[in-house]
C-alpha cells in the first residue's frame, strides 16, 4: 500500500506539538552550554555567529567542559574503541557455534568502530547529557561498511506504538539544496516545482524535506522490496507534499535513547537540566565576581574640585600627572567589595555542577599522584555509580545498535556468498542471538559476582586447611567457576581452551606421564638387574 501523505502529515503535527512542550526547557540546556548543537528548536535557525553571541552571556566555562567530560566518560565506559564490548550468545551453543559467533561479533565490532560511529556517537551523547535524548541513525555504507549519522533534536520528533516501549517511529524535517535533492533522489522523482528551480539553474535554493521511519503494520518477513520491510521510510517534500522516495528497513535504522523519560511522554530531560539551577546561579555569582574584581583592581577615584584639580576634565591612566591642591584633593573610593566570598561561592557551585554531570571522577592536574590501587577503587565505584543509567541504555541503545549493524553484516554475507563471516552452522539458522556485553560498565555489574565467588572459593580452601577434610573441594565446580568468572571479567574466550581440546590436553598428558612411569620402572629393573649381576660375579670369584 503506497504511503499517504496527508497521513504522514498530520502524524508529522501530532508529533510536533507532543514535541513543543518541552522545547523551551531544552533550549535553555543548550544555551547555558553548548549553544550551536539547539539549532532548530522553537524553529530558531542557530549559526555560528549566533552560537558566539550566546556564548557571549556565558561567564563561566564549567558546564560546558563538565558535559564534554561526562560523555568521554560513557563513551569510554560503555563502547571503548580499543576492546571488544559485546559477544553473541544463543544458548548452549557448542563449540562449532561459539567460534562462528565470536567471529561475527569480532567483525561487527571492528566495523563499528572503522566507521564514523565514534566520532557521531560522541555527538550524539552530548545531546543526551543537555537534552536527555538524541537520535543516531545507522545504514549500509554505500562504500561498504556502516554509515553513521547524529540527526539535531531540533530536526527530530520521535514517538513509539506502545505505552511506555522503546522509540520505534522518527519524523525528521531537514533542508537540502536544490542541486542535493536532485543528486539523492533523481530529476524524474522531484516535484514540479523542484524541477523547475532546476531547469533555471538555481541550484541553491532549500528545500524543506520531511523524513518519516515508523514501523508497518503488514509486512513481509525477510522482504526483498522496501515497500514490504518490517519499518517503512518515506522521503516527502514539506511545501508540496510530494513524496520522493519509499522505501523501508528490516530493523529500526535510529538509535534513540532516553537519560531520565518524562510521565507520559516519548522524551526525556538529561543531567543538564538537574544542574541548571545551579549553572545559572553561577553564571550570576562570576558576573558579579567580575564586577567586584574590578573595583577592587580599579577602584572610583573620589575627587574635590579645589581650584586646582578639576574632576571634570580629568583622565586617570598609568603614566599620567595629575595636578591637585594637596594628596587628599583625589583619592581612591574603598567599596569594602569581597571578593574571596565570591570565588568560595563559585568553587562551590562549580563542584556541584561537576559531579552532577558525572565530571567530578578525574582528580585535579595539581593534586597528589593516586596509586594503582586507589584509581582501581575510583574507576569501580564510578562504574557502580553508572550501572543503573547503563541498563537503560543497554536496552535502548546498545541493542538496537548490534541488532542493526549484525542485520546488514548478515545480508551482507549473504548477498557475498558467505565470503564475510563465513556459512554459519546449520543449528544456527532460524535461532535468535541474544546479546552479552563485556563493556568497563558492564563488568562493573557482575564485579560483585565475581568477589562472591572469590570470597567463597578462599572460604571453602581455608575450612578444608583447618579441618583437614579434602573431600569439601568436590563441592565446588571449580573448572567450571574459573571458566564463568573468565567469562564476567572480558576475558577473551579464545584464550580459554574448550572443554574438547582440554580433555586432549589432559589424555596427551596422562600418556605422557605413564610412559615416563613405565621408563622409570625399566630403567630401575636395569639397575637391579646389573646390581644382582654384579652380586653373583663377585661371589664366584
Amino acid at each position: 500500500m503506497p504511503a499517504d501523505p496527508k497521513k504522514l502529515k498530520r502524524r508529522n503535527s501530532d508529533l510536533i506539538a507532543a514535541k513543543q512542550l518541552h522545547e523551551q526547557v531544552w533550549k535553555d540546556c543548550y544555551d547555558m552550554s553548548l549553544p550551536a548543537r539547539a539549532n532548530g528548536l522553537l524553529s530558531e535557525i542557530i549559526t555560528a555567529t549566533d552560537a558566539q553571541q550566546r556564548k557571549a552571556i556565558i561567564y563561566d566555562s564549567t558546564a560546558p567542559d563538565s558535559v564534554r567530560v561526562g560523555v568521554a566518560t560513557i563513551m569510554g565506559g560503555m563502547v571503548p574503541s580499543n576492546a571488544q564490548w559485546f559477544y553473541l550468545d544463543i544458548g548452549k551453543e557448542t563449540d562449532a557455534e561459539q567460534i562462528w559467533l565470536d567471529e561475527a561479533a569480532k567483525f561487527v565490532w571492528e566495523n563499528i568502530h572503522a566507521s564514523n560511529f565514534d566520532a557521531e556517537a560522541f555527538d550524539a551523547m552530548l545531546d543526551v547529557w543537555i537534552a536527555g535524548w538524541h537520535v543516531l541513525y545507522c545504514d549500509a555504507d554505500k562504500d561498504g561498511g556502516y554509515y553513521f549519522e547524529t540527526w539535531p533534536v531540533g530536526e527530530c520528533s520521535i514517538g513509539s506504538t506502545r505505552i511506555g516501549g522503546l522509540v520505534d517511529t522518527v519524523y525528521r524535517k531537514y533542508t537540502l539544496t536544490i542541486s542535493q535533492v536532485v543528486t539523492e533522489f533523481g530529476l524524474d522523482a522531484v516535484s514540479e516545482k523542484v524541477r523547475g528551480l532546476w531547469n533555471e539553474q538555481k541550484y541553491d535554493e532549500k528545500v524543506n524535506l520531511r523524513h518519516a521511519i515508523e514501523p508497518r503494520e503488514v509486512f513481509a518477513v525477510d522482504a526483498k522490496l522496501g515497500k514490504n520491510m518490517k519499518f517503512g521510510s518515506v522521503h516527502m517534500e514539506c511545501d508540496t507534499d510530494h513524496v520522493l522516495r519509499e522505501s523501508g528497513y528490516h530493523e529500526f535504522p535510529c538509535m534513540a535513547p532516553r537519560w531520565s523519560r518524562l510521565p507520559n511522554s516519548a522524551y526525556a530531560t538529561g543531567p543538564m537540566s538537574d544542574a541548571l539551577p545551579d549553572v545559572r546561579t553561577l553564571n550570576e555569582v562570576t558576573k558579579w565576581t567580575l564586577m567586584g574584581a574590578e573595583t577592587t583592581l580599579a577602584p572610583p577615584m573620589l575627587a574635590i574640585d579645589d581650584g586646582v584639580l578639576n574632576p571634570r576634565n580629568i583622565k586617570m591612566g598609568p603614566r599620567k600627572i595629575i595636578v591637585a591642591n594637596s594628596a587628599d584633593s583625589l583619592t581612591p573610593l574603598i567599596t569594602g567589595a569581597k571578593v574571596e566570598f565570591g570565588m568560595m561561592t563559585r568553587e562551590s557551585l562549580q563542584s556541584g555542577i561537576r559531579k552532577i554531570l558525572m565530571a567530578d571522577q578525574l582528580p585535579p592536574v595539581e593534586g597528589q599522584a593516586k596509586t594503582a590501587y586507589e584509581w582501581s577503587v575510583r574507576v569501580a565505584m564510578l562504574r557502580q555509580m553508572l550501572g543503573p543509567m547503563f541498563g537503560r541504555f543497554q536496552a535502548e541503545f546498545l541493542q538496537p545498535l548490534v541488532e542493526r549493524t549484525f542485520g546488514i553484516a548478515w545480508r551482507a554475507n549473504m548477498e557475498s556468498g558467505f565470503q564475510l563471516l563465513g556459512k554459519p552452522p546449520e543449528s544456527l539458522l532460524d535461532r535468535n542471538f541474544t546479546v552479552r556485553y563485556l563493556s568497563p560498565l558492564a563488568r562493573a555489574q557482575r564485579e560483585e559476582e565475581v568477589s562472591s565467588m572469590d570470597r567463597f572459593e578462599i572460604d571453602l580452601g581455608t575450612t578444608v586447611a583447618n579441618t583437614g577434610k579434602a573431600d569439601l573441594l568436590d563441592l565446588y565446580d571449580w573448572e567450571e567457576g574459573k571458566r564463568l568468572k573468565s567469562r564476567m571479567l572480558g576475558v577473551p574466550q579464545k584464550l580459554i581452551r574448550n572443554a574438547k581440546e582440554l580433555q586432549a590436553i589432559r589424555d596427551q598428558n596422562a600418556k605422557a606421564q605413564q610412559a615416563a612411569t613405565q621408563q622409570a620402572l625399566q630403567v630401575e629393573g636395569q639397575a637391579e638387574m646389573q646390581g644382582a649381576m654384579a652380586q653373583r660375579m663377585a661371589k664366584a670369584a
